[in-house]
């Protein structure tokens, strides 16, 4: 066995150890020893993607002794790669780009803690990426919901407590409908890894039994999982949970943990159900509805909201809705599509989390936009890259966003009939209301402040801030690098979707 295939375990289990070993170290060699353990791990995960990709094939070994159907396996093809890569890169920057506000916000004695939370939760992050059995996806789905409870409460206000609660309700209740999913599949199936469940769940099909309990199963298990990445019309705990959380718990909570859940759904739908069976059930079709809606609905949002954090907490609602819709639409391009747009997403939306509080710092700790006014002008990093993100939300060519566009109406193209009109409609409708909110922030920030003054303003101090000017900057370029050059990570995604069979 080639040594490259143990670094998908190494990455789950050396995250486990530094969740345990940051609880024994010191706030900031906390912090510097996640920075370090973030950038070894990345390097792992790239070697892993270039194995997969020039072999053109993925790799699967057993963990333990259990043989099917009860056994545990890890399972690397170059999309689950990509995707980790994505989820380290982003949470790498998330830590340096967050760590002034994360020692503000959190208790000294604490940070320790909450460098070990944030540790468990990568952890998570790659067992859902590489897991290749049913269950334990399940299990890190309830770690990935502790976790993200942990991060949200650790900035000890009020109103986070108030939205650690809501959060944790509702993704309790998302995580018992997933565990229900899960039971009806084993009930109906008698397997727990994936391709063994494949392989029964087709012969069920074609013989024409268990087709209403499989669907209900699914419907259940897709239910579950979009409660917990707020698909509409469960997204409504989004601002409290993103927006009054420190930046980097807001960053990784929209662009990581979200995700982590609906790339969960499509090994599901890939490996376990199969795309043929998928399409055939109304679950799809339901699914690309509530895709839509949630496009509209979130936008719709974020233009009544007078707060920046909660605008683009609701985008991402809208942005959530994209992806669904491509899953609902149920063919290879509509997939592709979707994880096109887990990546482009998943940096622009940390970009943003990162940097609504420096232009809140130069506007007397105010999110508000009236008090927004000008604030690109005293903090003109922040500025700049708030701009650039919002383009690519807009989907300006050249940036992530755009390219996500194209290819969901290529996918469209692909499906033709009503759908194709329904989503070009959808795509310029939601494009319109992007345009309405992220460029009135833009032109909010960039223009000089009128006589709606209604606390101090603070200059900050001059110098470039290199703790958030370099995690912003890798988070901008990886957005041009996917707008730019799409056809590079499209190429790897459809050869891992290939793989997935």
């Amino acid at each position: 066995m080639p040594f490259v295939w143990n670094f998908p375990l190494f990455t789950i289990v050396l995250c486990l150890f530094s969740g345990v070993l940051c609880m024994m170290l010191r706030g900031r060699t906390a912090r510097n020893y996640t920075i370090v353990l973030e950038a070894v791990l990345i390097v792992m995960v790239s070697a892993v993607l270039w194995y997969t990709y020039t072999a053109g094939s993925a790799f699967t070994y057993s963990m333990g002794e259990f043989p099917a159907p009860w056994g545990n396996e890890i399972r690397a093809g170059c999309l689950e790669a990509l995707i980790a890569l994505a989820f380290l890169i982003v949470m790498l920057c998330s830590v340096i780009g967050g760590w002034r506000f994360t020692a503000l916000d959190i208790d000294e004695s604490k940070i320790n803690l909450y460098f070990s939370i944030l540790n468990l939760m990568t952890a998570a992050l790659m067992a859902m990426a590489w897991t290749n059995d049913i269950f334990t996806g399940y299990v890190f789905v309830e770690i990935l919901t502790l976790t993200s409870c942990g991060v949200l409460i650790a900035r000890e206000i009020g109103r986070t407590t108030l939205a650690a609660v809501r959060y944790m309700i509702l993704n309790l209740l998302g995580s018992g409908l997933f565990l229900l999913g899960v039971v009806l599949l084993y009930d109906l199936t008698g397997n727990l890894l994936m391709v063994p469940m494949h392989e029964a769940i087709e012969e069920l099909w074609a013989a024409g039994q268990g087709i209403a309990p499989l669907t209900l199963a699914m419907g259940i298990i897709t239910i579950g999982l979009g409660i917990k990445s707020g698909l509409f019309p469960f997204h409504y705990w989004m601002p409290d949970t993103y927006g009054m959380a420190t930046p980097t718990s807001g960053a990784v909570l929209s662009s990581l943990v979200s995700k982590s859940y609906i790339f969960l759904l499509i090994k599901i739908v890939w490996r376990v159900v199969g795309l043929d069976i998928w399409r055939e059930m109304p679950v799809a079709r339901i699914l690309f509805v509530l895709g839509i809606c949630g496009m509209v609905a979130g936008s719709m949002s974020a233009i009544r909201v007078n707060n920046i954090n909660s605008m683009v907490a609701f985008s991402s609602a809208a942005q959530i809705g994209y992806i669904y819709m491509g899953i609902g639409l149920g063919g290879p391009a509509g997939f592709t599509a979707a994880i096109f747009h887990i990546l482009g997403h998943a940096v622009t939306k940390s970009l943003l989390f990162l940097t609504t509080p420096r232009l809140a710092e130069v506007s007397g700790d105010s999110l508000r936009f009236k008090d927004l006014q000008g604030s690109g002008y005293r903090a003109p990093e922040s500025g700049a890259f708030f701009m650039l993100a919002a383009l690519s939300m807009i989907g300006i060519p050249i940036f992530a966003g755009f390219s996500s566009k194209i290819l969901f109406g290529i996918a469209a193209a692909d499906e033709g009939g009503w759908r194709f009109f329904v989503i070009m409609l959808a795509l310029a409708f939601s494009t319109l209301l992007n345009i309405l909110y992220f460029l009135r922030t833009v032109i909010r920030i960039y223009t000089e402040r009128g006589s709606t003054l209604t606390r101090p303003v603070i200059d900050m101090p001059g110098g470039v801030k290199w703790d958030y000017v370099l995690p912003a900057a890798v988070l901008t370029l990886a957005n041009l690098f996917l707008g730019l050059f799409s056809w590079a990570a499209v190429d790897v995604i459809e050869k891992g979707l290939g793989m997935f069979f």
